[in-house]
């Protein structure tokens, strides 16, 4: 066989995996069985054969998505007629839910399927579709992201590749995504496994981005509106609203039941200032499908996150005009919350994180 094609059978497989201290099963196998065959003579039949299963792999990669089994996923729930959600974990992303520590949801409209984040990997991605398609066979059309994180686009390019080609992610977010994309794929990579995530690709550049508003026709004379308010949790954030059905899904402007986690890159006061624009917009009856905990009312996610928000900010600004420190915040009495999801997690970082942003401090960086 020529070397140089046997060199090109191997980066070929090499390639398709962005991350070169993981590679699946599939892509391994291959790169192992080209170094392998350099060890025999072999005439052009082989030669054409080595070349024929490169494109092959490349094919089969590229049109599956994701090659391997489905993973155990939380089972739908339904919150309204065409309506689901998979409520993910409410811990930290980790080998045991997969990276599935957000909300993963869909919308079953007459013209197809709209789904609300991509999955935090092809894996999960993989999977979620398999359910969506127990529930129905109207194909996927459109694909939304709440925010620039992980698990909101990390998994988009699984859906790429089952050619939807409506996707939606507002400007900032689709940016800090882009320019991050490295950074975010190692770090989830490292906390959930590589071998999830290293067929995930930077599909950034097929988005359409949007600022303030977009609204996409979904059949049946409903209209899905795309909306943003302001940043909060993440610099650039994408809230899914259904008028005629009266359900919205913010992302993670809104938590139910778990504890918010703050990072570098969260302004806190602007998220409050955000909530209420979201809130001034909704109906007082609107359901709720929040980024993380399951589906409430408009009233619980207020209670959940715009309040707690509102008493650290208060709680911290009295500290800081009396002088104190960072040591000082660490103590605000939140024992009324340590019934939520990782509290014991969150809670003195949140407070440290309201004091930096009071006080102009360091926040740090995260590659969330």
């Amino acid at each position: 066989m020529k070397k140089t094609h046997l060199i090109s059978a191997i980066s070929i497989a090499m390639a398709l995996s962005s991350n070169v201290n993981a590679s699946d099963a599939y892509t391994e196998s291959f790169a192992n069985y080209a170094k392998e065959i350099q060890k025999y003579q072999s005439n052009e039949s082989w030669d054409a054969s080595i070349r024929a299963y490169e494109k092959e792999v490349a094919q089969v990669q590229k049109s599956a998505g994701y090659i391997g089994k489905a993973l155990p996923l939380p089972e739908p729930i339904k919150v309204a007629d065409g309506v689901y959600t998979v409520v993910g974990s409410l811990i930290w992303h980790n080998p045991s839910n997969f990276g599935l520590n957000n909300n993963l949801s869909f919308i079953i409209f007459e013209d197809g399927v709209f789904v609300f984040n991509g999955g935090a990997n092809p894996a999960i991605a993989y999977s979620f579709h398999q359910q969506i398609k127990k529930i129905t066979d109207k194909p996927v059309k459109w694909l939304a992201v709440e925010n620039s994180q992980g698990h909101a686009y990390l998994g988009a390019s699984y859906w790429v590749d089952q050619g939807v080609k409506h996707l939606y992610s507002h400007s900032v977010a689709n940016n800090d995504f882009h320019n991050a994309f490295a950074r975010i794929k190692q770090s989830w990579g490292t906390r959930v496994g590589h071998e999830l995530t290293e067929g995930a690709r930077d599909v950034s550049d097929l988005f359409t981005t949007f600022d303030d508003k977009l609204t996409v026709n979904v059949g049946g004379g409903e209209q899905v509106e795309i909306l943003n308010f302001g940043p909060g949790h993440t610099p650039g954030s994408t809230i899914v609203y259904l008028p005629k059905r009266k359900i919205v899904l913010p992302g993670d402007l809104a938590y139910n039941q778990r504890m918010l986690a703050l990072f570098s890159y969260t302004d806190t006061l602007k998220w409050t200032q955000t909530f209420e624009a979201f809130m001034s917009a909704m109906p007082k009856d609107v359901t709720v499908i929040p980024g993380h905990g399951a589906p409430a009312t408009l009233q619980k996610v207020k209670e959940d996150t715009y309040d707690y928000l509102k008493y650290m900010q208060n709680q911290v600004q009295q500290i800081v005009d009396a002088g104190g420190s960072e040591a000082d915040a660490q103590k605000i009495d939140q024992s009324m919350y340590k019934h939520r999801s990782v509290y014991e997690q969150t809670y003195r970082n949140n407070a440290v994180h309201i004091y930096r942003e009071i006080t102009g401090g360091d926040l740090g960086e995260s590659n969330e």
